[in-house]
């Protein structure tokens, strides 16, 4: 399946990009954050949240072909 990620904040800063496309054969949320920690050792360091097509989601989320994932670091509002 193909995804489209996105990296905000300090993630972006932390992978040297803002976006990627990336094809890859897990289905879940869990199995991403996986793959992206092995292939980005510095992401174990950041605590971030993940939206797909724009909401939150939970690590057992089943991903489709062609969702958009932003990884989101934390932030504060008020």
């Amino acid at each position: 399946m193909t995804l489209e990620l996105k990296y905000l904040g300090m993630i972006a800063e932390a992978v040297g990009k803002q976006e990627e496309q990336l094809t890859i054969s897990v289905k879940t949320v869990e199995g991403l954050c996986d793959y992206l920690i092995t292939e980005h050792e510095q992401l174990k360091n950041h605590k971030f949240k993940i939206a797909v097509n724009h909401k939150l989601v939970e690590s057992n989320f089943l991903l489709n072909n062609n969702d958009e994932v932003a990884l989101l670091p934390p932030f504060a509002g008020g």
